[in-house]
């Protein structure tokens, strides 16, 4: 375990673990079960940007020099629309999160404007850095939860709290993901 983790604590309120334990588990759909999650994450961290993107040809070939991706949901459908794609080509970025399966860290404006194509968006909504978790079926990425935030850096429990709400819609996000292939 490495010394940040080792050191930060991760405390929720009861109202949240309610929503998490209790809520979660019940909800009908995955508007509804994301909704939840984005109602903790606001709660905890404030103002920011929760999106989820699935891999928009999961069974291509995992070796090519792009990957296309599609926004399943999102906090904010004026700025990010559900349906929203982006095509990626293979950069740091790309092999950690959506090859090696690896959260990303990115950490203030310069950062930002590196790795994003829509940096200038990510600044006029007054977000700063952002968390990329990727969702595994297997050990291979097949979406990501995104969390954008206006803090120019994260806090280590912050970071915890991103990871535990996207492994808590995995189940979810996949469900959702192999329907989409399906459709």
């Amino acid at each position: 375990m490495s010394e940040a983790r080792t050191e930060a604590m991760l405390c929720l309120p009861a109202e949240a673990c309610a929503a998490l334990c209790h809520d979660l588990p019940r909800a009908p759909h995955l508007d509804a079960a994301l909704g939840l999650i984005e109602a903790v994450r606001q709660a905890q961290l404030g103002d920011g940007l929760l999106t989820v993107n699935i891999d928009a040809a999961p069974d291509g070939p995992q070796d090519g020099d792009t990957i296309e991706l599609q926004r399943l949901w999102t906090s904010n459908p004026d700025a990010y629309p559900v349906g929203g794609r982006k095509r990626k080509t293979m950069t740091p970025w790309t092999r950690q999160l959506l090859r090696g399966g690896e959260l990303f860290v990115g950490e203030g404006d310069a950062v930002l404007r590196e790795v994003f194509d829509d940096h200038a968006r990510i600044a006029s909504l007054g977000l700063h850095a952002v968390l990329n978790v990727p969702l595994l079926d297997a050990g291979r990425c097949l979406a990501t939860f995104n969390v954008l935030g206006s803090r120019p850096r994260w806090l280590p429990q912050e970071r915890m709290l991103v990871q535990l709400l996207a492994v808590l819609a995995t189940p979810w996000v996949l469900r959702a993901a192999a329907a989409s292939a399906r459709a």
